[in-house]
């Protein structure tokens, strides 16, 4: 994820220092607000630990299984700004509907097997996207947002906070002249960790666990702009 994150960044620098070049293209083609329906393909990459004792001494790390979502649906809004005849400020909100599961499996002195499961689902994503026109219909830019999903639980177990994290993307977006656009985006979430702790009832207040989600994406959009 660091080489992602590092090629996403050198991608926004390189944006960023070709505004400074020769306009190619007007920026008012791209301009005003839209609307957007999104089908993606997910995957989750996942490190997760449990402690079952009162101190470290006494943990066991569990086996943590990554849940993946082939493809999930969503929606999308914004505003697209022109800020000259070749650079755009993309502003707006994406909605995603799906669900994963983070599982893990460990077990009691060796004895009984005790299962829970993190559901992720909901992903909503705020987010600024600088945008350099390349011609009057087609565009590259960079995303980075902020996003938050919910989080609910399977087993005796606590239901920890809600997550948050910070979106990267590069896409591009393809604008014809009735209006319609098909965007193409790739990209990654990192989230911050998950803690929860057994509940006393099939598994003791003692035991703890934990994970860390990060979400790699690929996502198609087809809208309107206005």
């Amino acid at each position: 994820m660091n080489k992602l994150k590092k090629t996403l960044i050198a991608a926004c620098s390189l944006v960023l220092v070709s505004v400074g070049g020769t306009a190619i293209a007007d920026s008012s083609n791209f301009a005003g607000p839209y609307v957007g329906l999104t089908a993606s393909g997910v995957g989750v990459a996942v490190s997760g630990t449990s402690n079952s004792g009162v101190d470290d001494t006494e943990g066991s790390t569990d086996n943590v299984q990554a849940g993946k979502v082939s493809a999930i649906a969503g929606a999308e809004a914004g505003y697209a700004l022109p800020l000259s005849d070749s650079l755009l400020l993309d502003v707006g909100v994406a909605y995603y509907s799906g669900e994963t599961k983070i599982n893990h499996e460990n077990s009691d002195d060796g004895d009984v097997a005790r299962t829970v499961a993190f559901k992720v689902d909901d992903l909503v994503t705020a987010y600024i996207a600088p945008t350099l026109v390349l011609s009057d219909t087609s565009s590259l830019y960079v995303k980075v947002g902020i996003s938050e999903a919910d989080i609910g639980v399977e087993g005796d177990i606590s239901t920890p906070g809600n997550l948050s994290g910070t979106t990267w993307g590069i896409g591009t977006r393809t604008q014809l002249d009735s209006g319609l656009f098909i965007r193409t985006e790739a990209g990654y979430t990192d989230y911050n960790g998950i803690s929860a702790h057994g509940t006393g009832t099939s598994i003791a207040t003692t035991t703890s666990y934990g994970a860390e989600p990060t979400i790699a994406y690929g996502l198609v959009s087809m809208g309107f702009r206005f």
